[in-house]
């Protein structure tokens, strides 16, 4: 089942939750339109481990969201860190564009628990080392000795 503009959908829950466990492989779920971008429905499109296929999966005509994990900390303290990403392909449509902003929040009411919210046009967005980055600062102090 898929996350109509009025409901929720268990593909799209159950991605959620096989990212936010510890005792899976999937590090990122990516959510989008039914009908190779076209449709109305939201639904579960692919997870992975590996980021760098997440943000391949990007594609400049397209409209996604995005449920990615990453480990961050130093030496001292290793935790997980979530990001909810949007994305908005550079060629979308303005009227798509603006249907986002109210197709978000069906997603969101399901992928509630995140530590930044990020919105993206563009790859270098949604770069690795930038999403990390973004995630350590909104993490709060640091008690590592940098090594």
């Amino acid at each position: 089942m898929s996350v109509f503009v009025d409901g929720a959908g268990d593909d799209v829950r159950d991605a959620y939750e096989d990212v936010r466990n510890d005792d899976t492989e999937s590090n990122w779920a990516l959510f989008g339109y039914d009908n190779d971008g076209q449709g109305k429905k939201i639904e579960h499109k692919e997870s992975g481990s590996d980021y760098e296929d997440f943000v391949a999966l990007l594609g400049d005509d397209q409209r996604g969201y995005g449920y990615v994990r990453f480990e961050i900390g130093d030496e001292m303290s290793r935790r997980k860190k979530f990001a909810f990403i949007t994305w908005i392909g550079p060629s979308v449509s303005p009227l798509k564009k603006a249907k986002v902003s109210t197709d978000k929040a069906f997603v969101k009411r399901i992928c509630v628990d995140f530590g930044k919210e990020i919105l993206a046009d563009e790859k270098n967005e949604v770069a690795e080392k930038k999403i990390r980055q973004i995630l350590e600062l909104a993490s709060g102090a640091a008690y590592g000795t940098g090594k």
